[in-house]
C-alpha cells in the first residue's frame, strides 16, 4: 500500500462494522472448558469493548469455574475459536453482515489517502475471518492493526497500532490527525488513552448514552458523505 499522509482512522469491528454477536464466544468458551453451551454466563460488564482473552477469563469464572482453571484454558480457547471461527465463516456472513455504508465509507476514506486498520478486541484470525466477510478490497490494512492476541489489556492497543504502523510506513503516527471510529464507552477511552480522535456510532448505544462519554462526534449510522466529512474535519484541527 502506497503511504499517503491524510491520515490513520482505526476502526473497531463487532458492533462498528457488523452487528455484535456473542455465539462465537460462547461455542468456544463451552468446547474449551467442557461445559454446555447454556450454562456458559456472560458478565453483566466488560463484554463490549473488550479483548477476547478478558471475556473468557470472567466469562468461564461466572459460567463456575475456578480462577486458574479458567486461565490455564486460554491457550486452548484460542485454537477452538479459530476451529469455530473457520467453521463459521457461511453463518457469519449470513448473521453478521456489515451495517449499511460500511463499505462505501470505508472506501471513500481509502480514495481520500487514508490509512485504514482496525483495533479489535479479537483475536487476529477470528478478527481477519469477520474483515473478510466484508469484501473490502485490501482497503483496510490488517497488518497494522491491533488485535486482543497482541494484548489482554485493551488500552495496550493504540501503541501495538502505533509501532506497526511506524516500522510499515517509517512515519510516527500523529494523535491528532488519528481517528478511532467505535460504538462502546470504552472505544472512547481507549481512543482517550492514546490522544485519539474519537469517533462513535449509535448501533447499540443511544446517542445520549455515548455523549456522556465525551467523544468528538456521534453519528447514528455510518452514513458515508457524514462519515467521510466528520473524519476529515477532525484530521484538520489542530
Amino acid at each position: 500500500m502506497e503511504y499517503q499522509d491524510a491520515g490513520l482512522v482505526i476502526w473497531d469491528v463487532d458492533g462498528t462494522l457488523i452487528p455484535a454477536d456473542l455465539r462465537w464466544l460462547r461455542r468456544s468458551i463451552a468446547r474449551t472448558y467442557k461445559i454446555d453451551e447454556a450454562v456458559v454466563t456472560f458478565p453483566d460488564k466488560k463484554v463490549h469493548g473488550y479483548t477476547d482473552e478478558s471475556i473468557v477469563i470472567d466469562t468461564a469464572i461466572a459460567s463456575g469455574i475456578a480462577h486458574t482453571e479458567a486461565e490455564a484454558g486460554v491457550p486452548r480457547f484460542h485454537q477452538v475459536l479459530a476451529e469455530v471461527m473457520e467453521a463459521g465463516r457461511n453463518e457469519l456472513a449470513r448473521v453478521q453482515p456489515p451495517y449499511p455504508g460500511v463499505a462505501d465509507s470505508v472506501g471513500e476514506l481509502h480514495r481520500r489517502g487514508f490509512v485504514q486498520t482496525v483495533l479489535t478486541g479479537n483475536l487476529r484470525l477470528a478478527a481477519e475471518i469477520k474483515i473478510q466477510s466484508l469484501d473490502l478490497a485490501g482497503e483496510l490494512d490488517l497488518e497494522i492493526g491491533g488485535y486482543g492476541s497482541d494484548e489482554r489489556d485493551r488500552f495496550r492497543l493504540p501503541g501495538v497500532v502505533a509501532r506497526r504502523y511506524q516500522s510499515k510506513y517509517g512515519a510516527a503516527v500523529l494523535p491528532h490527525r488519528t481517528v478511532v471510529v467505535g460504538d462502546a464507552p470504552n472505544d472512547i477511552a481507549c481512543a482517550r488513552s492514546a490522544g485519539f480522535r474519537a469517533v462513535v456510532v449509535a448501533h447499540r448505544a443511544s446517542r445520549e448514552e455515548l455523549s456522556g462519554y465525551g467523544p468528538d462526534a456521534v453519528l447514528d449510522s455510518l452514513e458515508p458523505d457524514l462519515v467521510v466529512s466528520t473524519i476529515a474535519s477532525l484530521v484538520q484541527k489542530v
